[in-house]
C-alpha cells in the first residue's frame, strides 16, 4: 500500500501562496528522509526541498527564500510554504520519502497539482 497522502495544491495568482502536506499514514513507518519533487510540462523532475527526520532542510536554488519545508514529527506530516509564487512554479509537486518499515524503501505521493496563473 501506498503511505503518502498530499494535499494542498490549486491555483493561484502570482505572488500569492500555497501550502502543501504530505502524511505518512501509517504508524509503523519510520522517517529517514522525506521531501518535495516538481515536475512542469515538457520538463524533467526536480527536487525542490528536502528535510530529514532530524530537521536538516536544503532547497533548490530557484525557490530558496520563498519556499519553507518543514516537519511535524508528532503528525508525522511535512508541509512545503510555498510563497512569492511565480508561473515558473507550475508543475505537479511530489511528496517523496525515504521510510523504513522492516528495510529502508523510497516512496512517492500521488501528486498534486500546482498552477500559477493571472
Amino acid at each position: 500500500q501506498v503511505p503518502l497522502v498530499e494535499s494542498g495544491g490549486g491555483l493561484v495568482q502570482p505572488g500569492g501562496s500555497l501550502r502543501l502536506s504530505c502524511a505518512v499514514s501509517e504508524s509503523s513507518y519510520s522517517i529517514n528522509v522525506m521531501g518535495w519533487y516538481r515536475q512542469a510540462p515538457g520538463k524533467q523532475r526536480e527536487v525542490v526541498a528536502r528535510i530529514t527526520n532530524g530537521g536538516r532542510v536544503s532547497y533548490a536554488d530557484s525557490v530558496e527564500g520563498r519556499f519553507t519545508i518543514s516537519i511535524d514529527n508528532g503528525a508525522r506530516t511535512i508541509f512545503l510554504q510555498m510563497n512569492d509564487l511565480k508561473p515558473g512554479d507550475t508543475g505537479v509537486y511530489y511528496c517523496n520519502a525515504l521510510l523504513t518499515r522492516k528495510t529502508a524503501r523510497e516512496y512517492w505521493g500521488q501528486g498534486t497539482q500546482v498552477t500559477v496563473s493571472s
